[in-house]
């Protein structure tokens, strides 16, 4: 017979990670779609290989400045309000790169998105922490972030099939690039609307919970927080000048700048193999498939072993070692193995980090920290694709970056290693 604890989480679970998983999805799939726009946008609007990597990355630049305030102002007014705004002004600008018509107005756009888009994944995992307790929560995250990749996976060979459509009936004129922005953009308004009623009610209080199990769910928090150490609750003003905020904010860096920067880069990677834009989006969906399993894979591992460090420090290390790989190879069904193993050890590394993450501060602090560890992180967002589009134009290949791209991640791994505290896992007493 189920526990009351199995009962209870399990109706969360069903009832938070699958709506915010298909939400990351969008966000996800909004945010990296001009990887393979670029297949076409690059040379209809006149941008070189810098110009579309400066402009990837610009998305970052706002996102970095509006993190924090952004999560903060989700506290204050409500996850549902705040989440519901984020998509539905995300979706308009993300249509509305349909129409950027040269370097300048795909830079403004970008920004935009970026402004538009901060808070969303540091607001979700907040969210998160008043529903689950820190025992579930690199399983809760695994399963989150797993959108991410699955976003490519299904998203990859939709978006290199709307690079096929032109000029359809009332709009006649539009590139395939275009339609791929605008179609794409619809999700993200209609789960904005949606969520503004799918929300309604905190753990105490909703209806899909029987009393019995709002009851323990309330206690079982309120008791996690009681046992959190004294330094868990600290002023917002101090969480800028933790170590232990500054040592995982540097490992997001690491981490956003590899994924992101292979990201919005692999589908031309792709497509150098000789293959068509259909084609491209199929055989890129490859690697994330890889991806989606490892996230589950090592959220599972981290959550049975309650341990965090070595499960954020081993995947990370292999995504190193199959950069290394990349750069050296000019085999095409070699490098895409390679991409294999580096999707599985960067998205494998996620889950046991933003569950350290989740259980390092609470209150304010904790909205402000994630918001600023994701704000930093999404700067290595800005800086990958930018990265690649430089050394691509002064090289011609892709080899320097790949290699200083691993060298990032050993570092990230070795950061990993040196974090001292291992974040205490709360049991049911």
């Amino acid at each position: 017979m189920e526990s009351l604890e199995q009962s209870t989480m399990r109706k969360v679970f069903r009832r938070l990670v699958p709506f915010f998983a298909l939400c990351y999805f969008v966000s996800f799939l909004d945010r990296v779609s001009v990887g393979f726009a670029s297949l076409q946008m690059n040379q209809a609007i006149g941008l070189t290989a810098a110009q579309y990597g400066l402009g990837s990355g610009l998305f970052f630049l706002l996102y970095f400045l509006f993190e924090v305030p952004s999560n903060l102002l989700l506290v204050r007014v409500g996850a549902r309000i705040w989440l519901a705004r984020i998509m539905i002004t995300w979706g308009l600008i993300s249509g509305a790169t349909a129409f950027v018509v040269g370097p300048h107005s795909f830079y403004a756009v970008r920004l935009l998105l970026g402004l538009a888009e901060a808070g969303f994944f540091p607001g979700v995992a907040y969210l998160l922490t008043l529903w689950f307790p820190s025992a579930y929560r690199a399983r809760v995250m695994g399963y989150l972030l797993v959108a991410a990749p699955l976003s490519s996976v299904i998203g990859s060979p939709i978006s290199g099939m709307l690079l096929s459509l032109h000029g359809l009936d009332g709009l006649a004129g539009l590139q395939g690039w275009q339609w791929m922005f605008l179609i794409e953009a619809l999700p993200a308004l209609i789960l904005g609307v949606v969520i503004i009623q799918y929300l309604k009610g905190a753990p105490d209080s909703v209806h899909w919970l029987r009393a019995e199990e709002r009851g323990w769910l309330s206690a079982r928090m309120s008791n996690e927080y009681l046992q959190r150490p004294e330094d868990h609750n600290v002023p917002v003003s101090q969480v800028f000048s933790d170590k232990r905020v500054w040592l995982l904010a540097a490992m997001a860096f690491g981490f956003f700048l590899t994924i992101y920067g292979i990201g919005f880069f692999l589908p031309q990677i792709v497509k150098s193999f000789g293959l068509s834009n259909a084609q491209t989006g199929f055989v890129t969906a490859i690697p994330y498939v890889i991806g989606s399993a490892s996230l589950v894979f090592w959220a599972r591992r981290s959550d049975r072993t309650r341990e965090r460090r070595w499960n954020i420090a081993l995947p990370t290390l292999i995504g190193a070692a199959s950069l290394v790989g990349a750069s050296l190879s000019g085999d095409p069904v070699v490098k895409l193995v390679l991409f294999c193993f580096l999707a599985f050890g960067m998205f494998g590394a996620l889950p046991a980090f933003w569950a350290i993450n989740t259980e390092l501060l609470s209150g304010s602090a904790a909205a402000a920290s994630i918001a600023w560890i994701g704000a930093v992180g999404n700067l290595g967002g800005f800086a990958g694709p930018y990265l690649l589009g430089v050394t691509k134009d002064l090289t011609g290949t892709d080899t320097a970056a790949l290699m200083l791209m691993a060298v990032v991640a050993l570092i990230a791994a070795a950061i990993a290693l040196s974090v001292s505290r291992t974040i205490h896992l709360y049991r049911q007493a």
